[in-house]
């Protein structure tokens, strides 16, 4: 049977927006105590007041090892991570020949080696019976054309995820890869960019936020789930 998140602590790295804003909304929706992490304060006040309840937030920058450190150590204990920040400015390739070696290697720096660092310290005040749940994407599985970089980092974290899971249990480790969300960002594309991207998939519209947070309150709920990467990408990965 799945355990209630009614009055469990769920840090949201990455909450102030999107899809971590998303997971948010619905944690505290059941009943949990949310903590907000992002990068810029003004975000972070932003997303507590519309989460509401008992939420709280504070500043995290997850590239700078002290700061992921000093975020943690302001926290008795917690029983879910999630991790859902991204940057999206990062310089993620081009034609091999032309690869930019130090902006292929800042390409990770967010969404691999900063949510190794949030593991790292969580992974010291996480309750037994908690879990951590990481966020990759479809380019994992299916890699566009001058874009290695990218595949091979959003690929990592999904060994990432198995690797730790080992290391880590009896605490559940997990991955979410979603498909094309409507994200405050994905948003503002173009009407007919986003019927370019969904059309061949079996449900041929972008995922809504609220839809890809149930996975992560089912992995965060799930106790005999661990080790694995939950697609939520309306289908595309099997066409």
């Amino acid at each position: 049977m799945s355990a209630s998140l009614e009055g469990q602590t769920v840090v949201v790295i990455g909450g102030a927006s999107g899809i971590g804003l998303g997971v948010a909304k619905a944690a505290a929706a059941e009943g949990a105590k949310v903590v907000i992490g992002s990068s810029q304060a003004a975000n972070v006040e932003r997303a507590v007041a519309i989460v509401g309840g008992s939420a709280s937030g504070a500043v995290i920058n997850v590239v700078d090892e002290a700061s992921v450190a000093a975020f943690f150590a302001k926290l008795s204990g917690l029983d879910h991570l999630v991790f859902t920040a991204g940057d999206w400015g990062a310089n993620r390739g081009g034609p091999p020949a032309d690869i930019d070696l130090a902006g292929a290697q800042a390409a990770f720096a967010v969404r691999f080696w900063g949510a190794l660092a949030a593991v790292k310290y969580a992974s010291r005040i996480i309750a037994p019976t908690g879990s951590i749940t990481l966020t990759d994407g479809m380019m994992a599985h299916r890699p566009m054309k001058g874009a290695a970089v990218s595949t091979a980092m959003l690929g990592a974290i999904e060994h990432l995820t198995q690797g730790l899971a080992v290391d880590l249990a009896p605490v559940r480790v997990n991955c979410v890869c979603p498909g094309l969300i409507l994200t405050e960002r994905n948003s503002q594309m173009r009407p007919d960019m986003l019927q370019a991207y969904t059309a061949r998939a079996p449900l041929a519209r972008p995922g809504a936020t609220a839809e890809v947070a149930e996975a992560y309150l089912y992995l965060m709920r799930g106790g005999y789930t661990t080790g694995q990467t939950l697609r939520v990408d309306g289908g595309g990965s099997v066409v």
